[in-house]
């Protein structure tokens, strides 16, 4: 076990893989439940398969206390013109009830940081629910900025309106 300074635990955090599937489909399946996303256990399942299998699309961190897992971070790979080439996108970051308030998130925030530096990108990036604002807050208070612009999606899958 690792303590901070002021004897609080630390964030453990290790890559996840194959083998964590199952356990990962759970966490993502509470994760959107709060953060009220539709969870299509097939499309999810399919992700994870994909991004666990191929590090180039980009990574899944475990996050816990060394004896538990109490949530995940994914972090992939994107490029965008306007951010100079390569940047990092911290697509989900979800740490269940029983885990907040303990400065976790801000570790697995730094964490995802350290991870997009190994990657040599220059711009980590991610989105929030305007739903969020406690998860907004945090961002903001570690430098992230709010560019004013609203995420549109448009799902190919779907019936064509």
């Amino acid at each position: 076990m690792s303590l901070r300074p002021d004897g609080t635990q630390s964030l453990q955090t290790r890559v996840a893989g194959p083998g964590d599937e199952a356990r990962l489909l759970e966490l993502v399946r509470a994760f959107y439940a709060e953060d009220r996303i539709v969870f299509d256990p097939v499309r999810v399942s399919n992700a994870l398969h994909a991004l666990l299998a191929d590090p180039a699309c980009g990574t899944i961190l475990l996050l816990g206390d060394g004896d538990g897992i109490a949530g995940y971070l994914a972090l992939t790979r994107g490029f965008s013109l306007e951010q100079g080439g390569h940047f990092a996108l911290l697509d989900e970051l979800y740490l269940g009830p029983a885990a907040r308030g303990r400065g976790w998130g801000a570790d697995a925030l730094a964490a995802a940081i350290e991870v997009a530096r190994g990657w040599q990108v220059a711009t980590p990036r991610l989105e929030v629910h305007h739903h969020n604002p406690r998860a907004k807050a945090l961002y903001q208070r570690l430098g992230f900025a709010d560019d004013h612009r609203d995420l549109l999606t448009l799902d190919l899958a779907a019936p064509a309106p």
